[in-house]
This record gives structure tokens, C-alpha cells and sequence, in this order.
């Protein structure tokens, strides 16, 4: 690696007044996971930041809050770890839990953040698609203030958020789930752990007191240039009583959504194969723990 300037603001406006002082060439760190390979790799793939800012410091980006009315409240700065250790989380928002859980090693989790696996923008990072399920909104900080994104348009293409120069995403907002919701995130990989899906989907399914499905969101991830929702799927679902017929129908309704690669890690028929697949398993997870 070669030298740069190494910066640890305390707080998110002297972070943000940092990058746009030093300009393009400099680069928020969080947990570095990413940054650093990124860095070491620089010579032929990335460009080498003049500059680092580090978010570590700074308390605000290290949040976990929930209320009832507000909804829960994630700084970019939590890691993965605390993300799938965090109880609000794994009770009301089980997919979440589940994608921040299958990040990397052990290590990895405890250095890796929420705002890093989103800000990379890869296709298959594993907690995008339950944040999309759970309609997410995207706090982002900058020179001309604050600002609120749907997260379903934060994604522009694989490495490539919608953060402008200067910009830094503080926190997620995720609104709370209605009684009678289930959810659930399950991906492919070759190995356990280590790896980058092939395939991931996320279900979240809210039931009424019928039974029927009153609320249906899909989202899938490693299979388009970023992570989507699989809206047709969706509209198959709502209004309908579950079934194990039904979450066929979806799978593969979301796999023709779905515009995945081939590549060394599957091709694109096997990559469709696995969204119909973990689409209609997902499906049956979220009702189940609907009911419970």
C-alpha cells in the first residue's frame, strides 16, 4: 500500500465537511472490509485515495433504535454483527438478522458495516434484499444537508450508489411491521461462509385475519446490475390465501423478472433456477412465521 492522509473526525458534519474539503480522491472508512482490498488492489482496478476519512468515531453512525411509531432506525456505521445479534431485529425484522448473518467470517462481521454493504453497491450484498423487503429508506448526509432516499433507488449499478461527492449514507429507516408479518433471507453459495451469493431472495409476507396475504414484498439479489424487487411476484400474492401452489406460481413469476450474468459462479439459467427456487422456500418461511 502506498501513503495517504488519514483523518478521524467525531462527528458526521466534520466527516462531511472532510470529503468535500479533499475532494474526489479522498475515501470514507468504516469497517474497511472493502477499502482495503480495494486499496491493496488499487494499482490495476481501483483508483488510490490521496485521502482516508474515518468514520469510526463518530457515535451517531452507531445507533440501533426502535419505537413502535418511528420504526427502527440502523446508523450506517453498526456492524454486521450487531445487526444479526441485535434482538429488536431478529424479532421483528428476521431477514435482516438473517442477511447481516452470513457476511464474511466472524471477523468479518465484527468489521464490517451496514453502510459499507450497501455503499459498495454489489449486486449481491446479502443485506440489501431484506432491506428492500422491508421498504427501507436511506438517510444520506452531505455539504447541502440531509436528504431521504427509497433504498430501491439507491442501487444505480453495480458499484454505483446514488451518493453525490461529499455525500455519506448515516443511517437506515425501516418502518415497522404490521402484526401478522413474517420474514426471511436465504442465499446460494458454494461454500458456507467466505463467499458471495450466486442467488439471494428475500420474502417478507404480512397475513391478515383471514389468512389471506395482505402484503407481499420479494427482493432479489446477485441475479440483475443490482438488487431488486420482484414487483409481479408480489402482485400474484396479495389478496390470496397461501399455498404451497401459490409460492410456485411467484418463484417463478420473480425468476422471469430476474436479468442475471453468466460467470465463473453459475450461468444465467442456473442463477433463474435458484430465484424460483429460493423465492418459493423463502415464501413458505415468511408465512410460517407469519402465523407464529
Amino acid at each position: 500500500m502506498r501513503n495517504f492522509e488519514y483523518f478521524a473526525p467525531h462527528t458526521l458534519q466534520e466527516a462531511v465537511a472532510l470529503l468535500h474539503e479533499l475532494g474526489e480522491h479522498s475515501r470514507p472508512l468504516a469497517g474497511g472490509t472493502d477499502l482495503v482490498v480495494q486499496m491493496k488492489e488499487a494499482a490495476t482496478r481501483f483508483p488510490y485515495p490521496s485521502s482516508v476519512v474515518s468514520l469510526a468515531r463518530i457515535a451517531e453512525l452507531k445507533r440501533i433504535e426502535f419505537g413502535e411509531s418511528d420504526g427502527l432506525r440502523i446508523g450506517a456505521g453498526v456492524t454486521m454483527m450487531e445487526v444479526a445479534e441485535s434482538p429488536i431485529i431478529r424479532q421483528r425484522f428476521q431477514a435482516l438478522a438473517e442477511g447481516a448473518g452470513v457476511v464474511g467470517s466472524y471477523q468479518t462481521m465484527n468489521m464490517a458495516t451496514l453502510g459499507g454493504n450497501l455503499c459498495n453497491a454489489a449486486p449481491s450484498a446479502d443485506t440489501a434484499p431484506p432491506l428492500l423487503a422491508f421498504e427501507a429508506q436511506a438517510v444520506i448526509v452531505g455539504p447541502d444537508g440531509r436528504r431521504l432516499l427509497p433504498l430501491d433507488q439507491f442501487f444505480l449499478g453495480p458499484g454505483h450508489a446514488a451518493l453525490a461527492p461529499g455525500e455519506l449514507l448515516a443511517e437506515l429507516r425501516l418502518p415497522t411491521p404490521r402484526p401478522g408479518t413474517g420474514s426471511a433471507y436465504r442465499r446460494h453459495t458454494p461454500r458456507k461462509q467466505m463467499d458471495i451469493a450466486v442467488a439471494g431472495a428475500s420474502a417478507v409476507l404480512t397475513l391478515g385475519a383471514d389468512g389471506r396475504i395482505e402484503k407481499a414484498r420479494i427482493a432479489l439479489g446477485a441475479v440483475a446490475p443490482t438488487p431488486v424487487r420482484a414487483r409481479q411476484a408480489e402482485s400474484l400474492l396479495e389478496g390470496q390465501p397461501p399455498s404451497a401452489e401459490l409460492f410456485q406460481r411467484a418463484g417463478e413469476a420473480a425468476a422471469g423478472e430476474a436479468s442475471p450474468i453468466s460467470d465463473v459462479r453459475g450461468s444465467a439459467a442456473f442463477r433463474r433456477h435458484l430465484v424460483q427456487v429460493l423465492t418459493e422456500r423463502m415464501l413458505g418461511l415468511a408465512a410460517e412465521r407469519a402465523k407464529g
